[in-house]
């Protein structure tokens, strides 16, 4: 089943609809202004989709799922800072450009 719910509306209530994508495999389509711009699906699901269409990226899942048994995954603040560095080195490249 799929439900289109304005996008204003799915930030109020994330919690929920993002409970029922995973318990319930219900899908959503996010509108704004009545145009649906993006989907939400249970990531399990999402992952199979990409396993699907791109090799790079099935080998990618199943790395990561192999980490994550493992116990070799990072906490998200560390994540966080990493993204943080890589946004403030692209920007000093472009500004070098």
């Amino acid at each position: 089943m799929v439900t289109r719910i304005p996008i204003t509306k799915a930030r109020i209530n994330l919690g929920a609809v993002v409970k029922r994508a995973h318990l319930n495999g219900e899908y959503f389509l996010l509108e704004k202004d009545g145009i649906p711009i993006a989907g939400l699906m249970a990531a399990e699901e999402f992952e199979d989709y990409l396993e699907r269409k791109s090799p790079e990226v099935k080998k990618s899942i199943a790395q990561s799922r192999i980490d994550q048994t493992a116990v070799r995954v990072r906490p998200l603040s560390a994540f966080i800072k990493e993204l943080a560095q890589q946004r403030k080195a692209k920007k000093l490249r472009a500004k070098h450009k």
